[in-house]
């Protein structure tokens, strides 16, 4: 078949063809949107799940209906690397300039610009021409104390202020919030705090790892009045279905019932996988419609592609304990796993294994969802594990 009407796009990020199963998010999106802008109180939205479900993608959907319902946006990717005011600053400034071209009349535009040049000199940062393109005076005594957590929410209501003197809304988009340090994950919960009791005109929508609740629930016990936590699954098979066949319908082609239903077991429902299979199944068969032997024949395939590629980089970054850890979770079958269980496969004590434990939720490798228990936030990861170390001995 034809690959360049392939309708399929694995990748990180990449719009499906068809937004299968998120209906209920996107609306809660919607309603949070709307409400904001209307002056009445609502709770910002926090996307949890496993690696691959998509959350990216309904970030982009939900900048997307921001935009169309009279917002401005940011849209950023928190990382490891960067700190929370670098990586937003720049941005505030652009989204400022903006609104300061909008038509209207008062000044707090130009006061938003002035407490911005007070929160990066407190905080001594440098991002590229920001300090030079910023040609206006601090504002002293706002927030320029350098404490984060006093600041951030100082320098959000100026911008609300700005917005709403313009009246437009802000919404501020981060993907892969948990990487944040616990004092920039308090200082934005504060900041929203805030956002609420002024009824605001500024919405968070973070997604992050299911360990995304806990965190924020760790960093302010009011964290769960101030958020929705909207988990991002695996599909359930009529929504897997329908990702699968919609598309291909729509290019005038189909699969086979049995092919559909095969792919959801390869897959699980997860919505990185489903593009996967569909996208080779639809390369590798020669006509419509896409047989269950097609699958077949594809799934080695696919299996090749996700462990050279989406399994593997997140693999090479461990350490050979840390490897061995996994391998020991992947040797209990499906998770979650207990701790205990752990630490008897690998012959070590409980309370070594601390340390090690922490290091791979830091790295985002896994999590707890109970007490006691982990599971890998990557889907199908223990399956990769068995592949790549098939004999497992300690």
């Amino acid at each position: 078949m034809d690959r360049i009407r392939n309708p399929f796009s694995p990748g990180a990020g990449s719009p499906p063809p068809e937004l299968a199963g998120r209906q209920s998010i996107l609306e809660q999106a919607d309603v949070l949107l709307g409400r904001v802008l209307a002056k009445r109180p609502e709770k910002s939205l926090l996307l949890t799940g496993l690696r691959g479900v998509g959350k990216t993608v309904l970030l982009n959907e939900i900048e997307r209906r921001a935009v169309k319902a009279g917002y401005r946006t940011i849209l950023v990717e928190a990382h490891e690397g960067k700190s929370l005011a670098v990586l937003l600053a720049p941005h505030l400034r652009r989204l400022l300039f903006e609104l300061d071209r909008i038509a209207g009349a008062g000044n707090k535009v130009k006061r938003g610009l002035a407490v911005l040049k007070s929160f990066v000199g407190a905080i001594k940062i440098s991002v590229g021409e920001f300090d030079i393109g910023l040609d206006i005076e601090p504002e002293s005594g706002a927030a320029d104390s350098g404490d984060l957590e006093v600041d951030l929410p100082s320098l959000f209501v100026t911008v609300a202020e700005a917005a709403q003197e313009r009246n437009v809304g802000v919404a501020i988009m981060i993907d892969e919030i948990q990487y944040f340090k616990p004092v920039e994950l308090s200082a934005l919960i504060m900041a929203m705090h805030k956002m609420q009791q002024g009824q605001l005109p500024l919405v968070l929508i973070g997604a992050g790892l299911s360990i995304l609740p806990g965190l924020a629930g760790e960093s302010k016990s009011y964290a769960e009045r101030l958020f929705n936590f909207p988990e991002v699954g695996p599909l359930t098979e009529p929504d897997a279905i329908s990702a699968l066949q919609d598309p291909v319908l729509a290019a005038e082609e189909e699969f086979d019932p049995a092919a559909l239903k095969e792919i959801f077991r390869l897959t699980q429902g997860y919505p990185y996988f489903l593009q996967e299979w569909g996208y080779q199944a639809w390369n590798h068969a020669a006509a419509s419609p896409i047989s269950l032997h097609v699958v077949q024949e594809a799934s080695d395939i696919v299996s090749k592609r996700l462990d050279e590629n989406f399994f593997r980089v997140r693999f090479d970054r461990l350490t050979p304990r840390e490897k061995m850890f996994l391998r020991a979770m992947a040797e209990l079958g499906k998770g979650p796993y207990r701790t205990s269980d752990i630490a008897e496969q690998l012959k070590v004590k409980v309370s070594t294994m601390g340390p090690l434990r922490a290091g791979l939720i830091k790295k985002g490798m896994i999590y707890s969802p109970s007490y006691g228990d982990m599971a890998f936030t990557v889907p199908l990861f223990d399956e990769f594990m068995r592949r790549t170390i098939p004999n497992f001995e300690q």
